[in-house]
């Protein structure tokens, strides 16, 4: 598979790590350095300032796109649906199966207990993170489908990920708990939307429509 990554940080550098294990691999740090050839797929792990640039190439070079950046606003989120019209894009803001399944169980404890549980999220990372909260923090808020849920922020430290949804009853306290230990899981699940997005048909995709 001919691939094309977009990122050269700790992230960039995990992912081209197990791209080079089995496919024939481009890396640039900048969109408009992307070279005028076609390829399989492309792999977006870089900054949402990127964004414009790489939805040029694509308007020219329509491909499967796998965009595993953060930090996007409304208005450029609005460009990725438009993207996804004409191409597969598969938009997601973590790549771990434990936060998927974490999402799942936590829309299923919210149709149980939201009427009688307080819900509140606590997400943690790295001091370096400039988004926040992070894109898992609001699918985990568009889980329990209520957007004034509290969501707290924290950055500090090397912490690469954690996630928590507290429930919060009169007399019991259930929390649901995600801690990422290395950044290679999110690697891994990148490689995975890759092999999974060539051939798709247009749309719009996300991580749950590779691992469930």
């Amino acid at each position: 598979m001919k691939v094309l990554q977009i990122g050269t940080g700790t992230m960039g550098g995990l992912l081209a790590a197990e791209l080079e294990k089995e496919h024939e691999l481009t890396v640039v740090s900048l969109t408009k350095d992307i070279p005028e050839e076609k390829f399989d797929v492309i792999i977006d792990f870089s900054h949402p300032e990127n964004l414009n640039n790489l939805a040029k190439y694509l308007e020219k070079h329509p491909t499967a796109t796998v965009i595993a950046t953060t930090g996007f606003d409304d208005i450029q989120k609005v460009t990725i649906d438009h993207l996804s019209e004409k191409m597969p894009v598969l938009f997601s803001g973590n790549f771990s199966i434990g936060v998927i399944l974490m999402n799942r169980l936590v829309k299923e404890m919210t149709y149980i207990l939201s009427d009688s549980f307080d819900i509140e999220i606590i997400e943690k990372h790295h001091r370096y993170k400039k988004d926040a909260p992070s894109g898992t923090a609001l699918a985990l808020r568009k889980a329990v489908g209520e957007e004034n849920i509290p969501i707290t922020s924290v950055r500090c430290g090397k912490i690469v990920g954690e996630h928590e949804v507290i429930f919060a009853g009169e007399d019991e306290v259930i929390e649901i708990k995600h801690t990422a230990y290395s950044k290679t899981i999110f690697a891994k699940g990148a490689l995975e939307a890759a092999k999974f997005l060539p051939g798709q048909k247009n749309g719009l995709y996300t991580i749950k429509d590779v691992f469930l």
